[in-house]
């Protein structure tokens, strides 16, 4: 029996502007019209069952509603209250798992992979599970065909003709000197955070080498609260628990790990440069999405999500324009773009966080204006759904129905609006917005105050389960 196990926390802030903290690349629409996410499920094996999600917080809603999406289920979704590496959260799906089936193999994938040749990938975990029924810790190495920067490495006892190799060592992403040697010496693949492995050996070994992760994991994980799909750990507990990748933790030190080269056409999407990589490209070289127009350009990547971008006259870029983000880089810069990242969170930037548009588990809102003491959003609740009971310290609102029929509840009273009705929620009052009918509700929101932030919501009751 193989169960994924599916680890989808990450920020991918390389590739900013387009993935941010609150909707990061694996659940953004880089490659297709399904997610990143979204691939990882649907090319799982048939012979597997349905996975377990482990994700923080933040990502829980979007996690479902991908699922959901696709037609698929879980066997839940693992809530981390802050990322610990992949270490810990590898153990506590081992440990959930393994109360909840006989000692299952387990198929560890990370959500924000590329992998187009799934016949290959897929012939791969075949034999690997063979391997992992015979109480080895497998990864699946990617032959290197340069030196690349952006990739972690494993280190392998490389015996000619063999189908697997022993692993010597893991190593992070290299400067380029160490880039070129890794390649040139052969022993090395392409580190491609992949594994396969029986949970009760995962845990034998784990408790050998990191046994206060093991304690940490089972301790967080006892009794814990399930909301949903959703599997609360005691955070008190888990934040305990070291953060070490499953690499140095275990699969470094144990006698059993060995790495399958894997040749499906993997990328990890990491930077802009290997997103382009992965695209079809023009006569000029360059990959154009959106409403682009160019004249005398050259192995350029552009992105638009909504306006105009014109170019000229330039060549080797990547071009990336969302509604309240503009990036200019050289290709061989891209795998800088953190630094910019790392910059904005220094100055409190809001651009890091979200987009323009954010998700909610009952919909979106789009910030269309802002200024000087008011603030005007687009609002758009899903059929069946409604925000939370609140009130706000610093604003009020002025709501306005453009499509569907709004309930609203305002202090005491409850009442419908139409489209082209509108209401005023003084500052203070406690106040609902739901949608029972079987079409989404949209509604422009006029903000007005001294204070305008997120966090300016007191929820008195919430569907959600949101603080």
């Amino acid at each position: 029996m193989i169960i994924p196990v599916i680890l989808a926390g990450g920020s991918g802030s390389r590739l900013w502007p387009l993935s941010r903290n609150l909707q990061p690349k694996q659940f953004i629409n880089l490659i297709n019209e399904t997610t990143l996410f979204q691939d990882t499920i649907l090319r799982l094996p048939k012979n597997s069952i349905d996975p377990v999600i482990i994700c923080n917080e933040e990502h829980r809603f979007l996690a479902a509603e991908q699922l959901r999406q696709i037609s698929k289920s879980s066997q839940g979704i693992i809530i981390e209250p802050e990322g610990r590496n992949t270490a810990p959260a590898i153990t506590l799906a081992a440990l959930k798992l393994i109360n909840d089936f006989k000692d299952p193999v387990l198929l560890v994938l990370p959500a924000d992979h590329l992998i187009k040749d799934i016949r290959a990938f897929h012939k791969s975990i075949k034999f690997a599970k063979t391997l992992a029924e015979n109480n080895k810790l497998v990864t699946f190495g990617i032959t290197p065909n340069k030196a690349e920067t952006g990739y972690g490495y494993i280190q392998a006892d490389i015996v000619d003709n063999a189908k697997y190799f022993n692993v010597r060592s893991f190593t992070e992403k290299p400067n380029q000197k160490n880039a070129n040697k890794y390649l040139k010496s052969g022993s090395f693949f392409w580190n491609s955070g992949m594994f396969m492995f029986k949970a009760s050996k995962y845990l034998e070994e784990i408790q050998k080498f990191e046994p206060r992760i093991l304690s940490c994991c089972k301790k967080s994980i006892e009794n814990v609260n399930h909301d949903l799909d959703f599997i609360r750990l005691k955070s008190n507990e888990f934040l305990k628990c070291p953060d070490k990748s499953i690499d140095y933790a275990v699969m470094e030190k144990t006698k059993d790990s060995l790495v399958i080269p894997l040749d499906a056409n993997w990328s990890d999407i990491g930077s802009w440069d290997s997103l382009m990589k992965s695209k079809s490209k023009d006569q000029n070289g360059n990959v154009l999405e959106g409403d682009v127009i160019t004249d005398n350009v050259k192995d350029t990547y552009a992105f638009s999500t909504s306006r105009l971008v014109s170019i000229v006259g330039v060549s080797d870029l990547i071009i990336v324009d969302t509604k309240d983000a503009l990036l200019v880089t050289n290709k061989n810069d891209s795998q800088n773009i953190k630094n910019i990242v790392n910059k904005l969170k220094k100055h409190n930037r809001s651009e890091t966080e979200h987009h323009r548009k954010v998700f909610r588990p009952w919909g979106y809102y789009d910030s269309i204006d802002v200024g000087n003491g008011f603030q005007a959003k687009r609002i758009s609740v899903k059929p069946g759904a409604k925000l939370s009971l609140q009130k706000h310290r610093h604003r009020a609102e002025h709501w306005v129905v453009v499509s569907g029929i709004a309930i609203i509840r305002c202090g005491e009273k409850t009442f419908k609006l139409k489209k082209n009705q509108s209401t005023y929620i003084p500052k203070g009052e406690i106040h609902r917005l739901e949608n029972q009918c079987q079409v989404a509700l949209e509604i422009i929101e006029v903000q007005t105050g001294d204070y305008l932030g997120e966090d300016d919501i007191i929820r008195l009751e919430d569907d959600y389960q949101r603080d």
